[in-house]
Formats: structure tokens, C-alpha cells, sequence
């Protein structure tokens, strides 16, 4: 075998002429005139060849004929001789694919189902959960060489048992976002468990705005828990920061439901917000072929509803005919976070959509709520109440698009605590404010007031899919007048904008409740 190093050896004679020839033949290498012996020095000249530096004054490591050139030579030709080189052939896979699924070889089945055709082998469709019950048990089936399969779920087709048969002959599937749910389908009726959760994983890595709705619903139908989870939190994430009218036609009574009533909803200002996010879904799932932009679509609504109020002077809206069936998700409207706020109080009555029995009961709850707050010493909530912070926080959110500085309040009364928010320098700060800073309500001079809070931010890329995200969890802090305190502090590595940032806040403590306890006449009884 010859030399495989990647130096080119010369003729050794021909190499010993060249260093006994002296400095006067033409074509060799000049000794340095000054400096004395080059060795001395660490360097060699050889003929043909560029100043080099010595490791040490007994070889000449530019010399072909030199002991360590060779053994370093023939390392590297053993380490060549003993290193695997490796060559992709058609993979096992990829033949029994194509010979056995595409071509059919020695098929000893037939598969028809929806007019299509397919010569299969017994023991690959074994794999399968459905197969292998139908050819193990006492099932007709199990001595037929052609069985007829009926397809009850119209979400499968021709193309998914294409891909789903596929899959018992080979290592790996390629699943599409756009054929994902009908190749769910055909696994879940064969009982393809590995296939089931390939289709479940490429799902939660494609939700989107085109695609959650779908994947919910199929998730639901398939049984596929984590992916249904999936979507429900990229619906709470998205559906008050990246507002769609596409969206808004999709979701359904019973998603929206789950949406609104949940405290992790990432809600933008305030509650207020999502009513009016409510009246818009509502419109278009009443009028599913209005195709405008999202920017009309708050006019269209007001100008449909104003349209209909005439009709039903005697009652509002969610009484009529058109309205019950939504009802039950406007019930998870935090009404004392929208009758707090003058304007939007106004707004509730000229809109006449919400039940004015609900309304008077709110307003009661909030009378008294105030009247604790200004003569019962109340001085905010003492311990974390989470049941009570999930069902009735006020929930409230705020977009930075840019990094800098900002300082703001949320509208609305809150019980004499006028909180101020701040961001820079990657801190966020709440200051209870009292006498610093004008105020457009009145303000508590307790020397302390509590609040129990979450503070929450988020980052989204463009599929509306969390980047980054932060909690403080459910908290009590406790503030004197014009105090301050940093609630978070947020790793500049970790910050994307636009940022995204959502609280849950209660003023007051809940209200408690006493029983009227019955005393017996006779202990005895």
C-alpha cells in the first residue's frame, strides 16, 4: 500500500546530495550572512524549504529522511488503517418500504377501504393495535385474505391510511401541520400508539392562529390531553395580545367560556378590555360573513348591536333569543373591576347587552366593598387567599413595545390605593402613592395598606408562541405612604420586545361570612 501522509517524500539520495552540497551550488539555500549557526537559534534551512522552528537541536523536522518524520508517518497511516470510513447504503428501511409496502412483494393481505387498495403482510400490520386483536382472536377476519375495512370518521382519508399503513414499514413519518389531524385520525382508529404521538408532538409545535382551533377540537375528540392543554395556554397567552378576526369566528361557546373565567388570561389594560373583546366575538359569531378589518370591527359591532337594541326595548340583549346562548361566557365578566370606571359604567348601560339584574347585584357588592374599605379599618388582604385571587382579582395588562422608561396607572377605583407602576433599568417597581404624586381619586392615609398580587411577563415570536416568560406568583406586599418596592428584577439576557406584561391584583380582603348559628332551647336535643 503506498504512503498515505499528506507530506510528498523525496529520493533519499537525491536528499543527501542536496545537504552535501555547499553553499556555492546554484539553486541551494543560503546560510544567514549574521546571527552565526542558524541551529543555534532554533531555526533550520534546508534546500526548497521555509524558515522552520526546531522543537529541539537533535532533528531537522523539515528533512525527509528524519527518524521522527517517519514515525510520525507510520502513526498516522495505523491511525488511518484502524479508523471506520462510512459509506451511506439504501437503508433496511427504506428497502422493505419500497419492496414490501409500495411494490407489494409476497403480500399475503389486502386492506380496501374508501376505494383504494392496499397489499400488505400480516405480520407488519400486527404492529397495530386494531389489526392485531382482529387476527389473534376468533374474529372471521382472522383466516380472510382480503378484508374490507369501513372508514366511519370523516376526518380520515385516502392519504392518511397511506401514511398511517406506511408507518409499519418504516423507521420515521414526515407529518405536515396541514395533515396532521387526518393522519391523527387514522392512527387513533388503528391503534398506532407511536404514530399518535408523533402526530400529538408535531401539533403543539405548529399551534398558530390558522391552526389552534382545529388542533383543540381534534385534540378533544382524539383524546389528546397534553395537546388540548397546549392550546388552551397559547389561547390565554394570545387572545387579548394578538386580537384576530379569524380567531374570534373560530372559538367557540364553550372555549371562550374557558377563557374569560380563567385568572390566567393576559388580560391588556383592564377588564373593561375584555368585555369589549366579548361584544366583538359575539358579533362575529352572529354574523360569521361580516370579512373586515380588525380596526372597523369595534364600529360594525356598536353600529349591529345599536341596530338590534331597538327591537328589544323591554330587555337587553342577553335576554333575547339571539343572546341566551352566550350568556354563560359573559357571566365570567369581572363586572366590579368595569363599574368601577365612570366611562365604562356608561358604556355597560348605553350598550344594554348585560342583564341589569346582574348589574345591581355588582353594584351592591361594591357599595358595601367601599364602605368597609372607608370605615371598617380595612387594610387590604392579610394572607393569600388563592382561590379567591384566581375567581376575583382584577386583571390587568400593559405592552411595552420598545425598552426605556415607563411609569402608569391602572383606571378604576381601587379602594383608596392608588398604585403606580414603573419600568427601568429592567426593575419593575409599584409605589403606593399618596402625597407625592396628584391623584384623580381620593386616597387611603392609613399608615399601611396591603395588596395581594401576580405580576407575570411574556415574549412572543411571531406564531404567538412564549419566547420567555416570568412569574412572582401570588404575593401580599405591604406599603406606608409613598412607599416603593423593586417586585421584580428581570435579566437583560432574557428580555425580548415587545413585552407583555399582566397582573392579578386584590384591595381588599374578602368580605367574611357569618352564620347565623341556631342555638337549641334543650342542649339536650
Amino acid at each position: 500500500m503506498g504512503s498515505l501522509s499528506s507530506r510528498v517524500l523525496r529520493h533519499p539520495g537525491r536528499a543527501r546530495a542536496q545537504e552535501e552540497t555547499g553553499p556555492g551550488v546554484g539553486g541551494s539555500a543560503r546560510r544567514p550572512e549574521t546571527g552565526g549557526d542558524a541551529a543555534g537559534h532554533g531555526f533550520c534551512y534546508c534546500p526548497g524549504s521555509r524558515k522552520r522552528k526546531r522543537s529541539s537541536g537533535a532533528f531537522c523536522y523539515c528533512h525527509p529522511d528524519s527518524e521522527t518524520e517517519e514515525e510520525e508517518e507510520g502513526d498516522e497511516q495505523q491511525r488511518l488503517l484502524n479508523t471506520p470510513r462510512r459509506k451511506k447504503l439504501k437503508s433496511t428501511s427504506k428497502y422493505i418500504y419500497q419492496t414490501l409496502f409500495l411494490n407489494g412483494e409476497n403480500s399475503d393481505i389486502k386492506i380496501c377501504a374508501l376505494g383504494e387498495e392496499w397489499s400488505l403482510h400480516k405480520i407488519y400490520l400486527c404492529q397495530s393495535g386494531y389489526f392485531s386483536s382482529m387476527f389473534s382472536g376468533s374474529w372471521k377476519e382472522s383466516s380472510m385474505n382480503i378484508i374490507e375495512l369501513e372508514i366511519p370518521d370523516q376526518n380520515i382519508d385516502i392519504e392518511a391510511l397511506q401514511v398511517a399503513f406506511g408507518s409499519l414499514y418504516r423507521d420515521d413519518v414526515l407529518i405536515k401541520p396541514s395533515r396532521v389531524v387526518a393522519i391523527l385520525a387514522a392512527a387513533c382508529m388503528l391503534q398506532l400508539d407511536g404514530l399518535i404521538q408523533q402526530c400529538g408532538e408535531t401539533m403543539k409545535e405548529t399551534i398558530n392562529v390558522k391552526t389552534v382551533c382545529g388542533y383543540y377540537t381534534s385534540a378533544g375528540t382524539y383524546g389528546l390531553d397534553s395537546v388540548k392543554k397546549k392550546c388552551l395556554e397559547w389561547l390565554l397567552n394570545n387572545l387579548m395580545t394578538h386580537q384576530n378576526v379569524e380567531l374570534f369566528k373560530e372559538l367557540s361557546i364553550n372555549v371562550m367560556k374557558q377563557l374569560i373565567g380563567s385568572s390566567n388570561l393576559f388580560v391588556m389594560q383592564v377588564e373593561m378590555d375584555v368585555y369589549t373583546a366579548l361584544k366583538k366575538w359575539m358579533f362575529l359569531q352572529l354574523v360569521p360573513s361580516w370579512n373586515g378589518s380588525l380596526k372597523q370591527l369595534l364600529t360594525e359591532t356598536d353600529v349591529w348591536f345599536s341596530k338590534r337594541k331597538k327591537d328589544f326595548e323591554s330587555m337587553t340583549f342577553l335576554e333575547t333569543e339571539q343572546g341566551k346562548p352566550f350568556m354563560s361566557v359573559f357571566r365570567h365578566l369581572r363586572l366590579q373591576y368595569i363599574i368601577s370606571d365612570l366611562a365604562s359604567a356608561r358604556i355597560i348601560e348605553q350598550d344594554s347587552l348585560i342583564p341589569s339584574e346582574w348589574l345591581s347585584s355588582v353594584y351592591k357588592q361594591q357599595w358595601f366593598a367601599m364602605l368597609r374599605a372607608e370605615q371598617d379599618s380595612e387594610v387590604g388582604p392579610q394572607e393569600i387567599n388563592k382561590e379567591e385571587l384566581e375567581e376575583n382579582s382584577m386583571r390587568c395588562g400593559r405592552k411595552l413595545a420598545k425598552d426605556g422608561e415607563y411609569c402608569w396607572r391602572w383606571t378604576g377605583f381601587n379602594f383608596g390605593f392608588d398604585l403606580l407602576v414603573t419600568y427601568t433599568n429592567r426593575y419593575i417597581i409599584f409605589k403606593r402613592n399618596t402625597l407625592n404624586q396628584p391623584c384623580s381619586g381620593s386616597v387611603s392615609l392609613q399608615p399601611r395598606r396591603s395588596i395581594a398580587f401576580r405580576l407575570r411577563l411574556a415574549s412572543f415570536d411571531s406564531s404567538g408562541k412564549l419566547i420567555c416568560s416570568r412569574t412572582t406568583g401570588y404575593q401580599i406586599l405591604t406599603l406606608e405612604k409613598d412607599q416603593e418596592q423593586v417586585v421584580m428584577n428581570l435579566d437583560s439576557r432574557l428580555l425580548v420586545f415587545p413585552l407583555y406584561i399582566c397582573c392579578n391584583f386584590l384591595y381588599i380582603s374578602p368580605e367574611k361570612r357569618t352564620e347565623n348559628i341556631r342555638h337549641p332551647e334543650n342542649p339536650e336535643n
